[in-house]
């Protein structure tokens, strides 16, 4: 199970720890600071899901001047975090397309996002591709009832098809709960973290913002700086890691936290612009962000004309879009589901004394529960700094998926060069994987089970948050074409074992296979697309 606990050990005995990446001046203090780190030493979190409770700003309404104060009266009790360095707490905050709008946003510069976010998470369309509703009825992958909020985005018929009948616009599904913007924030300890929402609540009551949900979020890490969600194995692992340059031009914009040059990560190097608004992404292109006109409040912001066209500032320069996903885990049904299967193949082969709940949990993941990757000698060992071997790829490590099976969830979520036909084209695969990548900042909500086995009904999870510069061709792309592809690689008719929908899942082994049918084991209660400003697109808001 690797090289053990480092409790024990002196510290000349401790591996050295991997650096990081960070961003350079003058980025680092105009990009909010979750972006570059997960503020792991701030264990204690909570997410604030606020309404701004006024009429819009919108068609035939008019734009109501002031509609940003309630952000100016926010940072005052909870400046938002830049990504300058390690802070006591931390802050970070991300808007809804109708929270944007809410706080006075034009409607031309609402019009500059991209179609995703304007659209929202719960357009039919968006939620065809994402598998939460299909002809009108929800999926398993949903809770009962249907998600409970959602930024409500209005319905836009954008399409640009020719002649006079397009038919029916797409539709909007309606949540009860509306949310213009989540607010996080991080401390030392829980009853830090609520002192802090405590003080926030406050000060924006008088300005008709309101707190309509939340979560207490968790990162506790162990002895070796690893998060276990609820069902007991180690998470985010792996991470796309931006690269820099050195030749001192426009994209000279990341360094290692030990201070050298950032080169490109063989495995999982990806472009700044894949994650960061206005920066070359893996197209070579600058990822296009919103503008705002040029006008005198634009000019006497914190705003740059840099990289956007005449007459227009940059909105987008260093912001993300963020997605954000309240996922309830079911830690019971889940170890109860395996311990069925397992027990059901023992009995149609009792040769297969191997077989277990456990063993079948770690083929789900595609990892063992320390978070050492399956293959077909056992797994890979730790790397140089003792943590679970993540620079490898499966053509080399397990082609057939004799070890990690072929549909399991981290194959399905990062194939690398898994999809590639043979060696050759291995390279050219795990470049094309890297196209599609997203940085992930989630955290699990919710009590520990105490006792896996027993559903107790308590609600548990991963509010799942990531950001990335293209929604559609970066998390719509993995949840669409590789975790929900029913013919994902050489499957047919299976989706992803740990979070799709019921059904079956196979597992190879010489010199048969096996079929496991599995439950829907985690489900959607809410979510949307966020757009997660920098520090002075934020003062732009505020300003308005």
């Amino acid at each position: 199970m690797g090289a053990g606990s480092v409790i024990g050990r002196t510290p000349d005995q401790l591996p050295a720890q991997r650096p990081s990446w960070k961003l350079k001046p003058p980025h680092d203090v105009q990009t909010q600071g979750i972006v570059v780190s997960g503020f792991s030493d701030l264990p204690a979190a909570k997410a604030l899901f606020l309404m701004c409770d006024w009429p819009e700003n919108g068609p035939g309404a008019g734009i109501v001047a002031g509609k940003g104060a309630w952000l100016k009266a926010l940072a005052a009790v909870a400046p938002i975090t830049d990504s300058d360095g390690k802070d006591a707490r931390a802050a970070s905050i991300a808007f809804t397309w109708t929270g944007l709008q809410k706080s006075g946003l034009s409607a031309e510069a609402l019009a500059s996002f991209s179609q995703p976010f304007r659209e929202g998470m719960y357009q039919e369309d968006r939620l065809r591709r994402l598998g939460d509703r299909i002809k009108d009825e929800w999926q398993r992958p949903v809770i009962e009832g249907g998600p409970r909020w959602s930024g409500n985005t209005p319905v836009k018929d954008d399409r640009t098809l020719a002649g006079p009948d397009k038919g029916e616009p797409p539709r909007q599904v309606i949540t009860p709960t509306t949310v213009h913007a989540m607010l996080l924030l991080y401390e030392k300890d829980a009853k830090a973290v609520q002192d802090w929402a405590d003080a926030v609540e406050t000060a924006l009551v008088a300005h008709n913002v309101k707190i309509v949900h939340q979560l207490a979020l968790d990162l506790q890490l162990d002895a070796k700086g690893i998060a276990r969600e609820h069902f007991g194995f180690a998470d985010g692992l792996s991470q796309p890691i931006p690269f820099g340059t050195e030749d001192g031009g426009k994209d000279d914009t990341i360094a290692l936290s030990n201070g050298q040059p950032a080169p490109r990560d063989p495995w999982h190097g990806v472009p700044l612009g894949e994650i960061l608004l206005g920066h070359a992404n893996a197209h070579a292109e600058d990822a296009p962000g919103p503008l705002v006109p040029d006008d005198l409040l634009a000019r006497t912001s914190d705003l740059t004309q840099q990289g956007v066209p005449e007459g227009t500032f940059n909105l987008g320069l260093n912001g993300s879009y963020m997605v954000v996903r309240e996922l309830r885990q079911y830690v019971g049904r889940f170890w109860k589901s395996l311990a069925d299967n397992a027990a059901r193949i023992r009995a149609h082969d009792p040769a297969a004394t191997h077989v277990t709940a456990d063993w079948l949990a770690e083929r789900v993941v595609g990892r063992n529960v320390d978070g050492h990757l399956l293959c077909p000698s056992g797994f890979l060992p730790p790397d140089e700094y003792d943590f679970p071997q993540n620079a490898f790829g499966f053509i080399e490590a397990d082609p057939h998926g004799h070890g990690c099976p072929v549909g399991s969830h981290v194959r399905r979520a990062n194939p690398r060069d898994s999809l590639a036909k043979d060696v050759v084209s291995a390279q050219t695969l795990l470049d094309a994987a890297n196209n599609h990548r997203i940085l992930r900042r989630g955290r699990k909500y919710g009590p520990p089970a105490a006792d896996r086995q027993v559903d107790d009904g308590a609600e548990r999870g991963l509010l799942f948050i990531c950001l990335n510069a293209d929604i559609a061709r970066q998390f719509e792309f993995v949840q669409q074409t590789w975790i929900l592809n029913k013919n994902f690689a050489t499957l047919y008719d299976e989706t992803d074992p740990l979070v799709g929908p019921k059904g079956g899942f196979t597992i190879g082994e010489q010199p048969l296979r096996r079929i496991v049918n599995v439950e829907t084991f985690i489900q959607s209660a809410g979510g949307e697309y966020f757009f997660l400003p920098s520090l002075p697109a934020l003062k732009y808001l505020a300003s308005l």
